[in-house]
């Protein structure tokens, strides 16, 4: 991960659950069975270059297990 995400994630939504998700059998196979859901938020985060910056942040999380895959989609600002 390049980034680190700065307090906490804001405008929470989800994308997709379960058998919607693209990656579900990737996932399942990595990190174990769960209930698999992909969400999008708002958050700031600071870059590995030290500027902090406004991003729209996607990621996958699963109830036991937690967050993984973050990922930058946008800059917001």
């Amino acid at each position: 991960m390049h980034f680190e995400i700065i307090g906490n994630i804001n405008s929470i939504q989800t994308i997709a659950v379960g058998k919607s998700i693209r990656d579900i059998a990737r996932l399942r196979k990595q990190y174990g069975a769960g209930r698999w859901r992909k969400l999008k938020g708002i958050a700031t985060v600071r870059l590995f270059d030290g500027t902090i910056r406004k991003a729209e942040v996607h990621w996958y999380e699963a109830h036991g297990i937690g967050r993984e895959k973050l990922k930058i989609k946008r800059f917001m600002d």
